[in-house]
């Protein structure tokens, strides 16, 4: 009886020290949810309250703004969009009450000292369409509205105090990513002139490209979710003004970044392990199973695949150079060729002892002399497997 008492006191005092450790480091966050904006329509896929978790700016960082979309993917059609609808990217009512803030968000100068005490903001992802969404499945009870939910969480932002911000970044990490590359000229233009306003893009920067057996499976993908969720009339129109017939293509940021204004950053590997198994070569295209263990591996490629895998790093960057970005001075990049998907948010990414390395700088020293313009960065990295400084492990899984 002590001992089971003993161990249950110990294990008391562990979590009673675990939430001291981390509100002494600013790192655990609370929710916000906006009740007002079911009234808008700006809500959820199961229709609940967007919602973002707001750690307040100190000191000379009071009138600086981060705003942070989290990444989770799409869901392309009705079942696939109501197997999210009861989970944290289709609902509020399951997301988690406190959320780790590291990496880009940290609030400790020592690991983020450009950004640490900065007004900083994850907006958490629940509509399934990188923000863009504007249609009602009143038949399945499910709500596309992505666009409302970023439209009401930007006002609601301004309100607060980011209509006075004199530097601001929209950012995001994967399907964040791409959102804060498809909303990055709008989100300039609601803050005054005088604000300098940039964006960056982790593991946003998805590639328009055929899959191993020859199909357009990304492409059929994202026209599918763009149908879906009535993403076309959100999307950027000095992009979608030039696809004709294919407005939907705009999805792809190689076609949107080429007329952006504001500058932008784009943190991506050339080896990004969410394309590589979802755009190189999906399920849907490898029926043989032929690229499993390859996907989980890359060291467990065969000569064949590894030289399949370097031909689409070639399309990757040669995607990114008529884009724009490797020639523009307003844009910046860092293209490391580790295994990996998102890396701005992880500490162990960003900033720490174990951070990938390309000439001579990590991530957040990148974008921070990129942002304030320090130093022009255009870091691209050696093809694998040439970097030891890469985690071991792919940092999707």
């Amino acid at each position: 009886m002590v001992s089971g008492r003993l161990r249950l006191w110990l294990s008391l005092l562990v979590c009673v020290l675990a939430v001291i450790l981390l509100k002494s480091e600013g790192a655990s966050v609370g929710i916000t949810y906006l009740q007002d904006a079911v009234a808008k329509g700006a809500v959820c896929l199961d229709g609940s309250p967007p919602a973002y978790h707001f750690d307040k700016g100190s000191g000379a960082g009071v009138d600086n703004w981060i705003v942070h979309m989290e990444g989770g993917g799409w869901c392309e059609d009705v079942p696939t969009c109501l197997s999210r609808k009861n989970t944290d990217l289709g609902s509020s009512k399951q997301m988690v009450k406190q959320f780790g803030f590291s990496g880009l968000l940290s609030g400790q100068q020592k690991s983020n000292p450009d950004f640490y005490n900065w007004n900083r903001i994850k907006v958490r992802y629940c509509d399934g369409s990188s923000f863009t969404g504007d249609a009602v499945d009143r038949a399945n009870n499910l709500f596309f509205k992505g666009n409302s939910i970023w439209e009401f969480i930007i006002a609601d932002l301004l309100a607060k105090g980011m209509r006075n911000a004199k530097n601001a970044i929209l950012s995001g990490c994967s399907a964040g990513g791409l959102a804060s590359i498809l909303h990055c000229d709008r989100f300039r233009a609601l803050l005054p002139a005088s604000t300098k306003v940039k964006c960056i893009s982790d593991a946003g920067f998805f590639l328009h490209a055929q899959d191993v057996s020859g199909g357009k499976h990304i492409e059929e993908f994202y026209g599918k979710v763009a149908r879906l969720h009535g993403s076309v009339k959100n999307l950027p129109a000095s992009c979608t003004s030039r696809m004709g017939a294919r407005p939907e293509l705009c999805f792809f940021p190689q076609y949107v970044v080429q007329t952006m204004q504001t500058p932008i950053f784009f943190v991506n590997s050339a080896y990004d392990s969410w394309q590589i198994k979802n755009i190189l070569a999906p399920t849907a295209a490898d029926k043989s199973k032929a690229w499993k263990s390859c996907k989980l591996d890359l060291k467990k490629c065969t000569a064949a695949q590894l030289k399949t895998i370097q031909d689409f790093r070639t399309q990757f960057l040669s995607a990114l150079n008529r884009a724009g970005v490797v020639n523009s001075p307003s844009k910046g990049m860092f293209i490391d060729s580790c295994y990996a998907h998102c890396q701005v948010g992880k500490q162990i990414q960003w900033s720490s002892d174990s951070s990938p390395v390309v000439s001579n700088m990590k991530i957040a020293k990148a974008v921070g002399d990129w942002y304030y313009e320090r130093s022009p960065i255009k870091k691209l990295d050696c093809p694998y497997p040439c970097n030891p400084t890469c985690p071991k492990v792919d940092s999707d899984s």
